[in-house]
């Protein structure tokens, strides 16, 4: 029986002890949980401000994605304009350089004709 007695003063005894120490660890929770809540409150603010820039940047990507579109397509049609113009100058310079060809042969021939016509008419 004394080892039952003890054992059940040493379990009272630890009571009182745990009795003793329940308002220092109320005391000890409160300021915990106020830090805990700080602290997410903090790591809350921090997560959507990393959001609302994710969504600027994401905003931000898709206009730089159809205006580069835009660019591209205006960029081609450029490009064809100019390409149609040189080909539209290339023909005219072309058939320029052949009207002044024609005409340099006509003056070229009705040279000779009035060449050959004078000789022949000259006495002798």
């Amino acid at each position: 029986m004394t080892m039952l007695s003890h054992l059940l003063k040493d379990h009272q005894a630890k009571q009182n002890e745990c009795k003793k120490l329940r308002p220092k660890r109320r005391e000890a929770i409160t300021p915990a949980t106020c830090l805990t809540e700080v602290l997410v409150d903090h790591l809350n603010v921090g997560v959507a401000q990393a959001n609302r820039s994710q969504r600027k940047l994401d905003n931000k990507v898709k206009t730089l994605q159809i205006q580069a579109a835009q660019s591209a397509k205006r960029t081609g049609q450029w490009l064809g304009m100019v390409e149609n113009f040189n080909q539209v100058q290339i023909r005219d310079v072309q058939n320029w350089a052949q009207k002044i060809e024609l005409d340099m042969c006509t003056i070229t021939t009705m040279l000779k004709y009035i060449y050959k016509g004078q000789w022949q008419s000259a006495p002798s």
